[in-house]
């Protein structure tokens, strides 16, 4: 892992229980490829270290896009055979302490297939001065929201869908305000894909951002 630059973990976990259409979500095709390619795309192009976090499902439809080495497949059991623990805060976790020796961390959900390379760089550069930095457009808090390497016992701590709202609440935070309404569009219903088609610009009327940051 790149010691000069903040990795990007990706979450690509999560069951998608609100989109109600066939499949998953991060499998819908939009703009010609799906959800997860168009996010991983972008990932890439940022030229930052990644490592997606997903699912033992969703681990085929990530092998498409990236190298066995920049994915960790969460169990679906424990040692004991017992469901093992699921939620943003777990993949969170799991996600940092695999990548425990880079400076810092972005922190992605995977359906968010318009966030720019742009605004990933411009968050991990943020955290050159700040322990937590997040992208903002129109002074809406959005994703991706990053955390310096001194956050990594607090970040490896998450359990189950607690996320890091109680982080931005503790530490300075840096807001990041991006040209980008990427920051603020995500893919949780068939509507959702669907307002995207139409106008990829266009977030729902509401703030999503917390999700990741809470």
């Amino acid at each position: 892992m790149n010691q000069r630059r903040p990795a990007v973990v990706v979450l690509a976990a999560g069951r998608g229980q609100r989109f109600r259409g066939e499949g998953h979500k991060l499998e819908q095709v939009l703009n010609g490829d799906t959800v997860l390619a168009l996010t991983l795309r972008q990932t890439l192009a940022s030229g930052l270290p990644m490592l997606v976090v997903t699912s033992t499902a969703l681990a085929p439809l990530v092998r498409r896009h990236v190298a066995s080495r920049d994915m960790l497949v969460l169990p679906d059991q424990d040692r004991l055979g017992r469901p093992a623990p699921l939620g943003m805060g777990h993949s969170i976790a799991a996600g940092v302490a695999a990548t425990g020796d880079a400076p810092g961390w972005l922190i992605l959900p995977a359906d968010m297939p318009m966030v720019r390379a742009s605004t990933l760089a411009a968050v991990a550069q943020a955290l050159e001065k700040d322990p937590i930095a997040y992208a903002q457009h129109r002074g809406r808090r959005g994703h991706p929201v990053g955390f310096s390497a001194e956050l990594f016992s607090e970040l490896t701590g998450l359990q189950g869908d607690e996320g890091a709202r109680r982080l931005l609440a503790r530490y300075p935070a840096q807001a990041v305000e991006v040209d980008d309404p990427g920051v603020l569009i995500d893919v949780d219903t068939v509507e959702d894909l669907q307002r995207l088609a139409i106008d990829p610009s266009m977030p729902r009327p509401s703030d999503i951002g917390i999700r990741t940051a809470g």
